[in-house]
């Protein structure tokens, strides 16, 4: 119930008002049944914009931490991210990993919409990087397409690392489902399943127009901040 309050009456008239979205090829997204929207990440924004331009609800797993801080903030919080169709997963690796592949894969059955970033967290400079291939495994146990989708000016309207959004457009493509069924029964390869991802990048590549980068993001996130880190005690020193 929140999650249609909050698209319709709490939050999504000033949105619309703030960010002025509008979305092409809405057409490729499935009418029912279970399938995957692939979306490049650029900001937190992302998941509130795109599920407000689609019909149909848009459930997406969502880091655990997002509904286990304590206290009365953490209480609001919990609430806000369940009532919006936000899944907590724990991304920790391991059986954590496999859990959450269950959740999704049990989810897509049930015949719900997924929302994917495959990038595996936000775009720490406007590229779209590497794609994980927990997206392609995911489509094939469940048997569902995927639907490419690219964010184009939340990055602008919610900057990484900005508290207060700003006025701006954003606007939403749709690409044309994409049909694995050919590789049916072959979940668990990993070279079915990266060439997969690959294909799943490239069309996203091609509707966002970013630059590809064939890295992953984390990577390339986690070596900033050791040059930082490694820059400030230089300084200190």
């Amino acid at each position: 119930m929140l999650y249609w309050w909050s698209k319709y009456v709490l939050l999504g008239p000033l949105l619309r008002l703030y960010c002025r979205p509008t979305i092409e090829g809405l057409e490729h997204i499935p009418a029912s049944g279970g399938a995957i929207l692939a979306s490049n990440h650029l900001a937190v924004a992302d998941s509130f914009l795109l599920p407000l331009q689609v019909p149909r609800r848009i459930t997406f797993l969502a880091k655990r931490e997002y509904f286990t801080e304590p206290g009365l903030k953490g209480f609001v919080k919990k609430q806000f991210f369940s009532g919006v169709g936000q899944v907590p997963i724990d991304r920790s690796g391991g059986n954590a990993a496999q859990a959450a592949m269950d959740t999704a894969v049990r989810l897509l059955r049930e015949g719900n919409l997924l929302g994917i970033y495959p990038e595996g967290t936000r775009s720490p400079d406007g590229r779209l990087y590497k794609g994980k291939t927990g997206v392609a495994r995911m489509a094939l146990e469940a048997g569902v397409p995927v639907v490419p989708v690219a964010m184009i000016g939340t990055d602008k309207v919610n900057p990484i690392g900005s508290k207060m959004w700003r006025p701006g457009h954003v606007h939403v493509k749709v690409g044309a489902p994409l049909d694995f069924s050919r590789y049916e029964g072959m979940a668990g390869d990993r070279f079915i399943e990266r060439s997969m991802t690959d294909e799943i990048m490239y069309a996203l590549m091609e509707l966002s127009g970013q630059t590809y980068v064939d890295l992953y993001a984390a990577s390339v996130k986690e070596k900033a901040e050791q040059a930082k880190k490694e820059q400030q005690g230089r300084a200190a020193a």
